[in-house]
């Protein structure tokens, strides 16, 4: 009867607050017994065969053993306590790319100190692991004996930081990093170059930085970026750099002459430029060059090619681009739009990556190639999301998700009701292209300060959404396990705030001074 009610409670009836306060929570999960084992953490280590050797695995179990070092042993119990963590791979050799396999069994037995967690590729000990931490109950050092099956329900589950108009030093994208990974994230999309500042250090176009960064001291070199890529690698994340064209490229003309637009008056913020000028076949070759270094740099297989906002005045105001239109026979400025798109994307389809776009792109109708992923950000996002859905294009949805507007009280409860498949219309063939969504942190008030507290716990209430099952909505429940969640955030020194008017954690934040 015990064990009926308790699976009950797991897999039907939210109503009740949970007894495994998971984020996100598990696809499947059953408990075996009302046992619960202590933790002895001067025994307690994390064990695999073959694999202790392997980058990912091995810097993820130091992770968690060094996650676990910080507390007491737990109580004597008559049923002995938990000292080892068995890790088992199927398939050791798979590589980290979007749609990677990141499926996991976990099972914590009432009757052995031995906690078994397989999966079918490194990434799924990376989302079992983290599972497995959050079960511990920090304020009594016991864990629940209980049987999970878990892996995510969508293949993309993105977070964007903007590093342009603030900068972000290594070591604070490593942090949001590790936040992303404590709520299963798979994917950080880096809008690393927009409009206030370059700050990628290109070697093939130095002058881009020099001249475009703020200064030499707020700049991503080769090395930097390599160090987030590995460091994201370990996290199970998937790095997907951005560089937002027409548009969004005042910083660049700074670097490289006759680039963009010019229109006295008219341009970006009122100033002299605007976009990319698309009449210049100079740029074009810019454009294979760079965007050929950063795909070759980003081994994710995807770009982001922005294309959002980009302000046809400027281009209506240069003279001798409305006359190059003319003998081109182009017509208006959304077919100058698409003549500068149709060329980047032959460049993009040429260095064999998959690209991302804003949802621009598609609303304006240009020209685009069948494979383009239309990322969607404005309002009335079910509307275009069916759109884009029946034109046959994949899709990410950001447009509910954009965490640097703030509110008073709980709009984490907003994120988490948002359902991306809630399409009017839509046949399940087209809902199959939906491929997930993503959450955004841009950078106008956002900078190391205060990038961490603003993000969590409130993205990881996107992250379930993303991860568990459409069914699992009871906000009372998630608000109960997101606090639980946020301590734990806490105790592993992300200083995620506070979701609750009244509450405290049992192990607090440590500062800043442990970084």
């Amino acid at each position: 009867m015990m064990f009926l009610l308790l699976s009950l409670l797991l897999t039907v009836g939210e109503a009740n607050f949970n007894i495994l306060p998971v984020v996100p929570f598990p696809q499947e999960a059953e408990m075996i017994s009302t046992v619960r084992r202590s933790l002895h953490v001067e025994e307690f280590k994390i064990t695999t065969d073959k694999l202790r050797e392997d980058k990912v695995i091995s810097s993820t179990i130091s992770r968690y053993e060094r996650y676990f070092e910080r507390f007491e042993r737990g109580p004597a119990s008559p049923d002995g306590y938990v000292t080892e963590v068995s890790v088992t791979v199927a398939d050791p050799t798979a590589q980290l790319k979007i749609g990677v396999d990141e499926s996991y069994t976990l099972n914590i037995n009432p009757l052995s100190p031995v906690v078994k967690l397989a999966a079918k590729t490194r990434f799924g000990v990376v989302r079992g692991l983290e599972t497995f931490y959050q079960l511990y109950n920090i304020t009594d050092g016991t864990f629940p004996s209980v049987k999970i099956k878990d892996y995510p329900r969508f293949t993309y589950r993105g977070f964007l930081i903007d590093t342009s108009r603030h900068f972000l030093p290594v070591d604070t994208i490593e942090k949001v990093i590790t936040g992303l990974a404590m709520s299963k994230f798979n994917v950080l999309h880096w809008h690393i170059v927009d409009d206030p500042s370059f700050p990628y250090y290109s070697p093939t176009f130095p002058s881009l930085a020099e001249k475009g960064a703020y200064d030499m001291n707020h700049v991503y070199r080769i090395s930097d970026i390599l160090q987030v890529i590995s460091y994201a690698e370990d996290h199970g994340i998937v790095v997907v750099p951005e560089f937002d064209t027409p548009g969004h490229t005042l910083s660049w003309g700074k670097g490289l002459e006759n680039f963009l637009t010019h229109c006295p008056g008219v341009g970006t913020f009122g100033g002299d430029y605007g976009p990319i000028n698309p009449s210049v076949e100079a740029n074009y070759q810019v454009l294979q060059k760079l965007l050929a270094e950063v795909t070759s740099l980003f081994p994710s297989g995807f770009i982001h090619l922005g294309g959002d906002e980009v302000p046809f005045n400027c281009w209506a105001a240069n003279q001798e681009l409305v006359a190059w239109m003319k003998k081109q026979g182009i017509q208006n400025f959304n077919d100058l739009e698409s003549y500068y798109e149709e060329r980047l994307l032959d460049i993009v389809h040429h260095l064999n990556t998959s690209y991302v776009v804003w949802e621009e792109i598609f609303n304006n109708n240009l020209q685009i190639q069948p494979d383009t992923i239309i990322h969607v950000w404005k309002d009335k996002w079910q509307a275009t999301m069916g759109k884009v859905i029946k034109a046959g294009y994949k899709t990410i949805l950001s447009s509910p998700w954009y965490l640097n507007y703030i509110s008073f009280s709980r709009d984490w409860k907003t994120y988490y009701q948002v359902e991306p498949l809630k399409i009017p219309g839509a046949t399940a063939e087209e809902l199959n292209l939906v491929i997930g969504g993503e959450a955004c942190m841009w950078g106008e008030y956002v900078d190391a300060t205060n990038i961490l507290s603003r993000t969590f716990p409130r993205a990881s209430a996107v992250a379930e959404r993303l991860w568990s099952s459409e069914k699992r909505t009871n906000v009372a429940d998630m608000e109960f396990r997101l606090d639980k969640h946020r301590c734990g955030m806490c105790a592993r020194d992300i200083p995620a705030e506070t979701i609750i008017l009244r509450s405290y954690c049992p192990v607090e934040f440590s500062g800043y001074d442990h970084w």
